[in-house]
């Protein structure tokens, strides 16, 4: 066996001991995936986003990728979310325009597709599946979850999940154990209108049979919200109301806990905000929850001069937006297992995984109050060595490499000073920013890490330089017969690796003018 095999082999088994045992044994239940496969949001049930099996794609070979084929959507408006799962030789993942795939992961060649008009019109797949024991799992922007058949498509079940008309997954569902969870948030604090009667959803936790979809406990953020009075409009004002969950949950098998972070209020005083939950996962159960901000009410009307009266702050300066809504992540350092998640105010938070006692802090970028755009927005990586972050608008984002013991910087690159100078960034100076929005994924000797100058790049995790980038802002053929162009690479995932071969969605706010949709792009060497 070869120097460089034998290493891969062992930064595998290194990386499977360090997220907290998500090892082959559980590999049965959730459905014989191989190595090489992302059958999740996160690759993984502890949150890693490390693609611990990919021996191809490497330090010395990265700076050959090319382009294998594009997915080209159609043009409605709505930007390319759905970060696709790969399993064997098939990729899933959802289209802006209603719909959701499977094709085949080397050609891009369509293998089936299914109409969520079917269900319900207008829904939309804005999160990532995932694929277990036969079965395909996502989400809609209309509150349903869905499960298909994994080799045909044909529809097994649809619940709606979410009793709020503005309700909507950008959660990505995780499989464990005969059960999908699934968080539940909304845009209602969003809505411009000052007659608007805000605000009445609650965000919620789902555990779901997975064979049936039947409800097995749900746990709410916040108390049921009541009518208070009224705003300066005369509408009727409702509290508590928010703390949706925006991202993925994980689960430590060992210990049967589920980890999974909320957002800020949206009206109110009290509730799970800002809070990073620990719970039983059979139960839904509360072990233990950390509150990371202690007064955050934040709606859209905050950020307008003349809205005096409409920004329910608990007191001023609290009008924050500082959601966790990344992704949880499992780590072990000397034995003991500990779960990290960023936040949009730019800290990146370590807790005890059992106690849920502080370890330590790491504040990243300066906070951005009214949005929370500088901080961290979706998710970060660990390959056993570091912790990977990246901040968004962070003038300007920067990737870091973390040490999982204390926190410690290893390194930091920052978003090349020449991404919105160069490609198709640069005709758009005033769209264009230095920023990361996806969620950061590792393999063995490197980091994946897309920037809303439309550029992807894959870095050397040992020092953080660029090893390869491609401009996506340019038009591209679909193997589906329609023409694509690029934008910013999308958040609400990250980059995909699986079996040799890396897979990015380009097409997120802030957006670049097109006359087409976004696309779903596929590199391998």
């Amino acid at each position: 066996m070869s120097h460089r095999k034998r290493r891969a082999l062992a930064l595998t088994a290194l990386a499977v001991l360090l997220v907290g045992g998500q090892t082959a044994a559980a590999g049965e239940e959730t459905g014989g995936h191989r190595a090489g496969d992302w059958p999740s949001w996160t690759g993984d049930k502890g949150g890693s986003r490390f693609a611990a099996a990919e021996h191809r794609i490497t330090q010395r070979t990265a700076g050959k990728l090319s382009l294998k084929w594009a997915f080209a959507y159609p043009k409605n408006g709505f930007p390319a979310k759905s970060q696709p799962a790969v399993v064997g030789d098939a990729i899933y993942f959802g289209s802006p325009d209603g719909k959701f795939h499977s094709l085949d992961a080397r050609t891009g060649a369509a293998r089936w597709s299914f109409d969520l008009g079917a269900v319900v019109p207008g829904a939309v797949v804005i999160d990532g599946p995932s694929v277990a024991r036969g079965k395909v799992y996502f989400g809609d922007t209309n509150g349903y979850v869905y499960a298909l058949e994994q080799r045909t498509g044909k529809l097994v079940w649809a619940k709606d999940t979410e009793p709020h008309v503005a309700g909507q997954h950008t959660s990505s569902p995780l499989y464990h154990d005969g059960r999908v969870y699934i968080g539940s948030s909304s845009g209602e604090n969003i809505n411009p209108d000052r007659n608007y009667p805000c605000c009445t959803f609650r965000g919620h936790i789902d555990s779901l049979d997975a064979d049936t979809g039947e409800l097995a406990w749900r746990y709410f953020t916040v108390p049921e919200p009541k009518a208070v009075g009224t705003w300066p409009s005369g509408a009727t004002r409702y509290e508590p109301s928010g703390a949706g969950v925006w991202s993925s949950p994980v689960i430590d098998e060992r210990t049967g806990t589920l980890y999974v972070g909320t957002g800020n209020l949206y009206s109110g005083t009290t509730g799970d905000f800002d809070t990073l939950l620990a719970l039983n996962a059979r139960s839904g159960a509360v072990k233990w929850k950390q509150q990371v901000t202690k007064a955050d009410t934040w709606r859209l009307l905050c950020g307008f001069p003349d809205a005096d009266g409409y920004c329910p702050g608990q007191k001023e300066g609290t009008a924050l937006d500082y959601d966790l809504g990344a992704t949880p992540t499992l780590f072990q350092v000397r034995g003991r297992t500990y779960v990290g998640i960023g936040q949009k105010s730019g800290v990146f938070h370590t807790f005890d995984a059992r106690t849920g006692e502080p370890s330590w802090r790491r504040q990243l970028s300066v906070p951005m109050p009214g949005g929370g755009l500088s901080g961290v927005q979706w998710g970060t990586s660990f390959d056993g060595r570091n912790i990977y972050v990246a901040t968004n608008w962070a003038n300007p984002g920067t990737l870091f490499a973390l040490n999982p013991a204390n926190g410690d910087v290893v390194w930091q690159t920052e978003s090349p000073a020449d991404g919105c100078t160069t490609g198709g960034a640069a005709q758009h100076p005033t769209v264009c920013k230095r920023a990361h929005t996806p969620a950061v994924t590792s393999s063995p000797g490197l980091v994946y890490e897309g920037s809303v100058d439309g550029k992807m790049r894959v870095y050397d995790s040992k020092d953080g330089k660029v090893l390869w980038t491609f401009d996506t802002i340019r038009d591209f053929q679909g193997v589906n017969g329609l023409t694509g162009r690029g934008s910013a690479i999308s958040g609400n995932g990250g980059a995909v690796v699986a079996n040799g071969i890396l897979y990015i969605q380009s097409g997120y706010w802030p957006s670049y003018p097109s006359d087409h949709g976004n696309v779903l792009l596929a590199f391998g060497l």
